[in-house]
Formats: C-alpha cells, sequence, structure tokens
C-alpha cells in the first residue's frame, strides 16, 4: 500500500502543500480542469482530452482502474493559499501493462539483482500512448507547480520505498523541466502525421512521391470495395447502439494484443453519457450492420487514432478506417496532428512520420540509477538515428522527378 505524504512546503516564491487523493470525486472538476485543461475554460475544445476530470473518472467510474487493475489512482494535489494550482494523475502500479514505453527489462534486471520492482509509481494516462502535459499546472503556476508535483511525487516513492517513478508521454518542455530537477529523461519514437495546410485529401497525395500517391490511392480503393459503406460519427451521432458493436470489435483487439482488454464494456457506457463530443468513431457498415470501426479522440490541435477491431476481415479496411479516414477528419475540421498510437512503422508509407516522444524516470537504487542512465543515453542516440533514417525513407516528394 502506498502511504499518503504528509503536507510539505516548497521552497519557492509560494508555498505549497501537496497532497494525495485516492479518487476524483474528491476534488471539483472545475478544479482539476483549470489545471488539466485551462484553454478549455469558455467551453471550447481541451489540447488534450486525456488529462480532463471527466476522462479520468470514467475510467474510474467504469472500474478500468483502481482494484484489480494494476493501476491504484493516487493523484497529486497542489494547493496555495487553499487554492489548487497543480495536479497530477499519479498511480501506483503492480505491473508494467498499458503504459507504452517499456521497462519490462529493467524490472527483469532489477528482480534478479534481488530487488523488487512492483509496486511502481506512474505520472501517466492509462492506456493511453498520447502526448501532453502531465505536470498539469493552474497558468502562471507553471514553474511552482511542476516542481511541487515532482518533489511530491518523488515524496510518495521515497516514503513507499518503492522502485521507481516514472513520467510518461510527457511534453519536451516537461521533459526538459525534469531532467533539471533531477529526474533521467527518456527518449522513444512514434508516427504522427502533420497538416500541411492541406485543403483536401488529394492536396495531401500530391505531396507524395508519385509511387506511394499510387499505391495509397489503390488501398483506398480496395477498401472502399469491401460491400459496405464507412462513415464518420461525432458527439450525439454516436449512439448507444453503435457502443454495442464497438465493444465486439474492442474485445477482439484486445483479447490478441493484450490477452484481455484494459477497459470494461462500462467505460463505454460512460464515454457515451459524458466523452462523446470529444470522440470521433468510424464504423465500416455493411447492410446497415457494423462490421469494424475505429475510435479517435478530438483535442484541440490533434486526433488521438486510439481503438481499432473488427468482426470480418477485408483487405486495406484497417488502413483506411484507422489512418486515411483520420487524415480526411483532420483536413476537414483543420487539426495540425494526427497521432495514430504506438508503434508501427507501416505507418511510415501512409503519411505518418516518426516523432520523439518523451518520458522522465527516478530510480531510487543509485547503482540501478547509474546503469538506466548509462543506458538511456545509448537509447536516444539509436532513437535519433533511427527517426532520422526513417523519415528518409518517408513517402514525400524528395525531388521534383518524383511527380
Amino acid at each position: 500500500m502506498i502511504p499518503d505524504p504528509a503536507p510539505t512546503a516548497t521552497p519557492a516564491e509560494t508555498s505549497v502543500e501537496i497532497s494525495v487523493i485516492h479518487t476524483l470525486a474528491e476534488i471539483d472538476a472545475q478544479d482539476w480542469d483549470a489545471c488539466a485543461c485551462p484553454e478549455a475554460a469558455d467551453d471550447g475544445r481541451p489540447a488534450d482530452p486525456f488529462t480532463t476530470h471527466r476522462f479520468l473518472r470514467a475510467l474510474e467510474q467504469s472500474g478500468s482502474v483502481g482494484a484489480g487493475s494494476g493501476w491504484a489512482p493516487r493523484y497529486l494535489v497542489a494547493r496555495a493559499e487553499g487554492m489548487v494550482i497543480a495536479v497530477a494523475p499519479l498511480y501506483a502500479k503492480s505491473h508494467s501493462q498499458g503504459e507504452y514505453i517499456f521497462d519490462h527489462n529493467w524490472a527483469h534486471a532489477y528482480e534478479r539483482a534481488g530487488g523488487r520492482y512492483y509496486p511502481k509509481l506512474q505520472v501517466a494516462v492509462p492506456f493511453t500512448p498520447a502526448t501532453g502535459r502531465r505536470l498539469l499546472t493552474r497558468p502562471g503556476f507553471e514553474t511552482v507547480g511542476q516542481s511541487a508535483l515532482v518533489q511530491g511525487a518523488v515524496q510518495v516513492a521515497v516514503e513507499a520505498e518503492v522502485s521507481s517513478l516514472h513520467i510518461t508521454f510527457c511534453t519536451e518542455t516537461e521533459a526538459r523541466a525534469g531532467e533539471a530537477m533531477g529526474l533521467m529523461a527518456r527518449s522513444s519514437q512514434q508516427f504522427h502525421w502533420e497538416n500541411r495546410g492541406y485543403v483536401a485529401f488529394d492536396d495531401f497525395l500530391a505531396s507524395l512521391s508519385s509511387r506511394k500517391r499510387k499505391n495509397i490511392r489503390k488501398e483506398r480503393q480496395t477498401a472502399q470495395s469491401f460491400g459496405g459503406e464507412i462513415v464518420q460519427l461525432t458527439g450525439d451521432a454516436i449512439r448507444p447502439e453503435h457502443w454495442d458493436a464497438f465493444w465486439v470489435f474492442y474485445q477482439d483487439t484486445g483479447a490478441r494484443k493484450w490477452g484481455t482488454p484494459y477497459l470494461t464494456r462500462r467505460f463505454f457506457d460512460i464515454a457515451q453519457e459524458t466523452l462523446r463530443d470529444d470522440m470521433m468513431m468510424v464504423l465500416a457498415l455493411r447492410d446497415g450492420e457494423p462490421i469494424a470501426g475505429a475510435l479517435n479522440f478530438i483535442g484541440r490541435d490533434v486526433l488521438y487514432g486510439r481503438y481499432w477491431g473488427c468482426i470480418e476481415d477485408y483487405p486495406c479496411l484497417h488502413f483506411e478506417a484507422c489512418y486515411y479516414q483520420a487524415i480526411d477528419f483532420a483536413i476537414a475540421q483543420g487539426l495540425a496532428t494526427v497521432e495514430a498510437g504506438a508503434q508501427g512503422a507501416h505507418k511510415l508509407a501512409r503519411g505518418y512520420l516518426p516523432t520523439q516522444t518523451h518520458s522522465l524516470h527516478w530510480v531510487r537504487d543509485p547503482g540501478f540509477a547509474d546503469a538506466i542512465r548509462t543506458y538511456l543515453a545509448a537509447e536516444k542516440d539509436a532513437v535519433d538515428e533511427e527517426i532520422e533514417v526513417m523519415t528518409g525513407y518517408g513517402p514525400f516528394k524528395k525531388t521534383l522527378s518524383e511527380d
């Protein structure tokens, strides 16, 4: 069991008290979101839908996190003069599933050396490999808030005598700040599509080499020939019956990828109630019945591809539903980026280029920390080189002769 820390004060301009809460029911949604998505205070769209009170609370209420899941909520709350100035989605972890910044080798090495790697602490959005702020601060309290959250998280780790603390899929700015505070920075990569001012999908195609352009057109034609129609649904157009179908798709994919799905069926019921305006669902319908689908979350500037599944397999339908429909939507909505989830070098040929992602790590054992620090330096060089090489193999035109 991870104990709550005693109230502390950080040596900064503002005296800050850190506390731990075990459920978001203990904090007002407006207080949390004032730190998580202050840009949405005017009822606009949050930059990152995954750190909002409603998303994280849905994970709790649905039982996707909590007892039996290996994700035990230990949210950090920083207050100054009674006002919430910073929060962080902190969890005690009994495994490394659902994180996508892999530390399984660290765990094996730690335990072979006689240590106990689990439980550990994780500042993250469960099951969500999407970049966003993890040290969530109210505007004007960025420096003192980030410092308080890092100190508070490390204090919890020290008092609980856990092996380590991890902050995953944080922003580059947070990675630099955390490294300056003594945490170890780690680089990984994903594949993202960037909107270069396209007005239509054909504008995107025109930026590709002739061979890649022809290949994508062929894939889209093949996918569309499955014998039905493909639709995009958002907001109130997403109906409860669509979740019934999508749950079947999600179960199939979850069973093949992870053994058991991470999200419960109840999560999708809550999503219908509180999250449908944050989502875009792609459904492939044959004779009016869904046979495949993909689920995306909509940020202020980014479309986040999250889940895919099917009950009937057709050539190229996965590429169409997950990648090309997402590009169509991003262009139509003027979104800057599509993040298509973790891994997948096959995304490169479809216009998704390698992009660096960031995480931060603290390890209690000094000797093991030194070994990881050496490993991370070598890993970063390898990641940088791989991104450079793979970008060179991207589908975009290199010369005019490729048109």
